[in-house]
């Protein structure tokens, strides 16, 4: 039998009432939960002796749980004569309990009567649209509702706060002489969503208590938890609630459905008044027949974010096939943020966990981390240039490792610099500094390039940290370093947190590296490797590194120009985008006679050599240069065995021409 209005209209309507009541019959009809999902809530804010008035109070049970767990002064009304009568049928046993027929928009009580209104559904109901005439409705029902109220008195509200429900709650409680609180009702939620025909959007509270006018208006917002946080206008408190309504509408989605093929879901996690997310929720799916267990909660701690595993949609792909979890929510937790625990982690996320299960997971649910803790993500500095934006240098710890990285936060999953650090004694006192010798995988990819050609004369175009231009200068003794960077401030953050040493073999020039190549070409200036390691500010195009101008045919032919005979081109390529990357390869041809590619495992990098040597590339002369790269890092104490595994590096070239 379809209960259910045929339209939301109908809610507000007498004649559905009583149609209503009288085919349900005695069986209780429960808007938004019953009492044991309610009761944490209300008996914060209800009394035992308080006098409450129930409002369009149905055939609901709420007010005989009330009663019997001690509150005795309770007044119920409603506009069906139908309900009324078979309420105090029902509860003829609760002697002091009342159910009057009485419309809630013309009450006849005493003005200041009730220390309490209880409306659970009843405003939802008698507003289904914000028309002018709904609007002259619910004006008389808030009037009625301050109007019976004692001053400290409270009116205690259960909706759904649908936007035009919640404007008009705020148009009218929202002023100086109320204090307005919404908290959300998880428990009622997961309630209906285990019924599994019960609303599964998300409930709220609304206590609005009637003051005198106070100074200033108080308005605060609880999501989860107990903790309340105050919000200083209405349009944070209407955006914390569409939020998480919003999210609802997801994970609602989520629960019923697996998403296809390669596509994730990203959810951003807020607390309220804060403009920061606190955690970022992935949420990958594969094909049920393929998965051993059917859903994880992977919670990655700081400093691992960036890793091609977490960080990137193959890598937690990857993650949750080789776990084979037909659902895995993979968890980053955001800077900015201090997080005391992973037991802390987990019981702040369990509510987010529930509500993206899939459809029919039951029992409890598995969450797993790479330790027994949250990691390390401290701050050394902080800063902003105009060229990148605001940037952090934070010290984390990587597989044990103290490592320190620069992020720019325009795209804050993406290490733009890193340096591991080592512990040392001078003087009997012990001191952090850079490890040199220690540097990324795709930058020692680059350095093969050095060796390739016996370079003395390398142009470096993007500085970062300076970790590239660090580890050559302490490698090669007779090795001119000339690195170029767009952004000064990078300068002094790598002069001040990355110890660069600049003098005669190391030089930085603050300057546009497309002019650099074309005051380069002009001069005759050559050198023997010219390597690019910049990142691209246009996030649009599917290329991250470098920014696409310096891959137009100007700029290629300055390069070109600017070799030596034997010279190498090194490029750092970072492209998502197939077409975009094949075309690039096209554009390289035109200019390049050589060209290799070292694709690198579980990264996002390529490294691209080039040359217009007569001598081609052979697996054979790359094999002799890694070596000779690794020999001598060995010999100047920079690396204790190999700078570059010959192994994966041989395995990962493409020679192409």
């Amino acid at each position: 039998m379809n209960l259910l209005p045929k339209s939301h209209k109908e809610f507000s309507e007498k004649d559905y009432w009583n149609k209503f009541f009288k085919k349900r019959g005695k069986e209780a009809f429960e808007w938004y939960g019953e009492y044991l999902e309610l009761c944490s809530h209300l008996h914060k804010y209800i009394k035992l002796s308080d006098a409450i008035l129930i409002p369009g109070c149905g055939n609901s049970r709420l007010s005989a749980d009330l009663y019997d767990v001690g509150y005795s002064n309770i007044t119920n009304i409603d506009v069906s004569e139908v309900v009324i009568k078979q309420m105090k049928a029902i509860n003829s046993h609760r002697t002091t309990m009342k159910f009057l027929y009485m419309d809630a928009l013309n009450t006849t009580f005493d003005n200041d009567q009730f220390n309490v209104v209880l409306d659970k559904g009843t405003l939802d109901a008698l507003m289904p649209d914000d028309s002018k005439e709904t609007n002259e409705r619910i004006d008389k029902y808030f009037f009625e509702i301050k109007r019976v109220l004692k001053l400290g008195g409270r009116f205690v509200c259960i909706s759904l706060l649908q936007s035009h429900i919640l404007d008009k709650l705020v148009d009218y409680f929202g002023d100086k002489t109320w204090m307005l609180r919404i908290v959300r009702c998880h428990e009622a939620e997961e309630k209906n969503s285990e019924s599994g025909d019960g609303m599964t959007l998300p409930v709220f509270v609304v206590i609005a208590t009637k003051f005198k006018e106070m100074p200033k208006l108080i308005l605060e917002i609880c999501m989860a938890g107990d903790k309340m946080q105050r919000l200083e206008t209405v349009e944070d408190l209407k955006a914390c609630v569409k939020t998480a309504q919003d999210t609802a509408f997801i994970t609602n989605g989520l629960g019923k459905t697996c998403l296809d093929g390669d596509d994730e879901v990203t959810l951003d996690l807020m607390q309220p008044g804060e403009e920061i997310p606190r955690y970022t929720l992935y949420i990958v799916d594969q094909k049920r027949s393929q998965a051993i267990n059917k859903y994880a909660f992977f919670i990655v701690p700081q400093g691992r974010e960036s890793e091609w595993l977490f960080g990137t949609p193959a890598g937690r792909r990857q993650l949750q096939d080789s776990a084979r979890f037909g659902r895995l929510v993979v968890a980053v937790l955001r800077r900015g943020h201090l997080f005391e625990s992973l037991d802390a982690v987990k019981e702040e996320l369990a509510h987010s966990a529930k509500m993206l299960a899939p459809n029919g997971f039951t029992g409890q649910i598995p969450f797993l981390s790479l330790g027994s803790d949250v990691g390390r993500r401290a701050r050394v500095a902080a800063g902003s240039s105009r060229a990148s934006g605001d940037f952090v240098v934070e010290d984390v710890d990587v597989e044990g490792a103290a490592t320190r990285r620069l992020v720019f936060l325009a795209n804050q999953f993406l290490v733009q610099s890193e340096a591991r650090l080592k512990t040392v004694k001078r003087k009997n006192k012990t001191k952090v500094v850079v490890d040199f010798g220690h540097i990324s995988l795709y930058h020692s990819f680059m350095c093969v390039g050095v060796p390739l050609s016996n370079s003395k004369n390398v142009a470096i175009l993007g500085l970062g940290g300076g970790s590239l231009c660090m580890f050559l200068k302490k490698c090669y003794d007779k090795l001119k370093i000339t690195a170029v960077d767009l952004d000064p401030a990078m300068l002094e953050v790598a002069r001040n947190h990355f110890e660069l040493e600049l003098d005669e073999r190391l030089e930085v020039q603050i300057k546009d590296g497309i002019d650099f190549l074309k005051d380069e070409a002009v001069s005759g200036h050559e050198y023997d490797a010219v390597m690019f390691d910049m990142d691209s500010k246009d996030r649009s195009l599917g290329l991250s590194c470098p920014p696409p101008q310096f891959l137009q045919t100007q700029a290629l032919d300055d390069v070109r120009k600017i070799l030596a005979k034997d010279g190498h081109f090194i490029l750092n390529l970072v492209c998502r985008d197939t077409e975009l990357q094949d075309s690039i390869m096209e554009t390289l041809k035109q200019h390049f006679k050589h060209l290799v590619t070292v694709k690198l495992y579980e990264e996002v990098n390529e490294i691209v050599f080039a040359s217009n040597s007569d001598k081609d590339y052979t697996l054979e002369n790359l094999e002799v240069a890694a070596k000779s790269l690794n020999m001598t890092a060995r010999q100047k104490n920079l690396v204790f065995s190999k700078c570059v595994d010959l192994k994966d590096f041989l395995q990962s070239v493409t020679i192409i021409s």
